[in-house]
């Protein structure tokens, strides 16, 4: 059993209130551990120590390359315990092993070495000005305490490429992970204090919205980091009005993939269904909308469904897993609601379409569910479903696949697959969205920007993108007259 209690001032502390809530393996339901409720008086205190950690002259005098070696040493930590926090971020979110071990935290680790590589290069200008005698320079300043609030669906990877930057543009960071997931966060904000970084600059809240929203409405907070849902996001923007307070949103997605007439059908099959259902479409970014030329929709449908039956489901401990668990029962229920709407309006199930029974009936498994016949005004065409569920939509000419993949009220992600180099090149600029895969997987890098267009969100997130995102510019007027 695991227990995790709040960070502040580097201290491990109990909530104020002595609350705790309990978190579940979604493989068996079972509870694997308990984590503190923080309260309001909780978010207050962990306000005040980050604004004194931020304030501290350890923090403030620490020079550019001694916060990237912190950075580094972090990176460093994150890939000495490997196993450990993979253990955790399967037992706690569901992933696969090979998930967790090969992708989740190495691109932690590599988050922080990228960004202890930028802590000596966040760099000002000189503007020529046609006042005389003047002399005029910006720098970049951090914003000050950071609010990072993380969803579950990856949350070691996300807390990490939202804490590195903060941190090497020299701000500090209050981390609120989703209450369904809080393990791998704990550990890594006790990796950060094994690290050295000064009391009050990393604090851990656990708990649920409640402390979220106390965060976003704090005037202490001056950033706040948000991904989740838009509807949430919404919500955020409301609250952080009130204050002007600075707000990064990375929200949902509905990412449209366009099989084009001349695509390798089979490489489309793998690379969409891989795209579809990693992190069992737990995932922003994840492919859901399949706009298939007509004269090929039904040799990709037919394969589509057969590759998706053949896939092993189970817990994400098994290494020959390849379709793990929705995080919850409730949210089990929301994804076979979208699957019911799909149905009653008229889509074709071709395959899946209900939970798995048997050994693995105490678990959140949902089968991968495919749908032909899809409309563009369908429920399940137009909402973000955050699970196992491809709609596939036939198309007659790439004008009208264009036009169809672009109505939506998302941006996040769209894939292309094609074997004209002409058409790799010119359809991405046409597609509204923040990323355009051609021919591959959803990949995020450190050195690449991440976010959205429209109701995706708000910023970029990853490369230079994150280090305007966690400061502010200031200009100074030096009179030489």
């Amino acid at each position: 059993m695991h227990a995790t209690k709040l960070l502040i001032a580097n201290e491990w502390t109990d909530a104020s209130g002595g609350a705790t809530s309990t978190t579940v393996n979604p493989a068996d339901g079972e509870v694997i551990g308990t984590f503190a409720e923080a309260t309001a008086t909780d978010v207050d205190v962990a306000v005040a120590s980050a604004r004194k950690g931020f304030e501290s002259d350890e923090w403030q005098s620490m020079s550019p390359d001694a916060r990237g070696k912190l950075l580094w040493r972090i990176g460093e930590l994150i890939e000495k315990n490997t196993e450990e926090l993979a253990a955790l971020e399967t037992l706690d979110q569901g992933q696969p092993t090979f998930m967790s071990t090969n992708v989740s935290v190495p691109l932690a680790a590599q988050v922080f070495r990228y960004y202890a590589g930028y802590t000596t290069k966040i760099e000002g200008k000189v503007s020529p000005v046609s006042i005389p005698n003047q002399l005029s320079y910006q720098t970049r300043v951090p914003m000050g305490v950071a609010g990072l609030i993380t969803p579950w669906n990856f949350p070691l990877g996300i807390a990490a490429w939202k804490l590195a930057p903060a941190l090497a543009t020299g701000n500090a960071a209050i981390l609120k992970p989703a209450e369904q997931t809080p393990l791998s966060t704990a550990y890594l904000a006790r990796l950060c204090v094994e690290a050295g970084v000064p009391a009050g600059v990393v604090t851990l809240l656990t708990g649920g919205p409640d402390v979220g929203k106390a965060l976003v409405a704090h005037r202490g907070v001056d950033k706040i980091s948000f991904t989740g849902s838009t509807a949430v996001g919404q919500e955020i923007v409301k609250a952080a009005s009130r204050d002007l307070k600075r707000i990064g949103l990375e929200l949902g997605g509905k990412a449209p993939s366009i099989v084009c007439a001349d695509a390798d059908i089979d490489t489309a099959v793998v690379g969409n269904l891989q795209g579809a259902l990693f992190n069992t479409g737990q995932a922003c970014g994840a492919f859901t909308r399949f706009f298939v030329h007509r004269s090929r929709v039904d040799e990709f449908t037919s394969k589509l469904a057969a590759a998706a039956d053949s896939l092993r489901i189970g817990p994400g401990q098994d290494p020959e897993t390849v379709v793990g668990p929705l995080i919850s029962a409730e949210h089990l229920g929301r994804v076979d609601g979208y699957v019911a709407s799909g149905r009653k309006e008229g889509a074709e199930l071709v395959t899946g379409g209900e939970r798995v029974g048997g050994e693995l009936e105490k678990g959140f498994f949902y089968r991968p569910t495919v749908f032909t016949e899809v409309k563009d005004d369908m429920t399940i065409a137009r909402e973000e479903i955050f699970g196992p569920v491809l709609s596939v939509m036939p198309y007659d000419d790439i004008e009208e696949a264009v036009a169809r993949a672009n109505n939506t009220d998302y941006g996040l992600a769209a894939v292309l697959w094609t074997q004209d180099l002409k058409t790799a090149h010119n359809l991405p600029k046409r597609i509204q969205a923040g990323t355009v895969f051609v021919n591959q997987l959803p990949l995020i890098d450190p050195g690449s920007p991440w976010g959205g267009f429209g109701m995706s969100g708000w910023g970029r997130e990853m490369g230079s993108y994150s280090i305007d995102e966690f400061t502010e510019p200031r200009t100074v007027f030096i009179n030489l007259g």
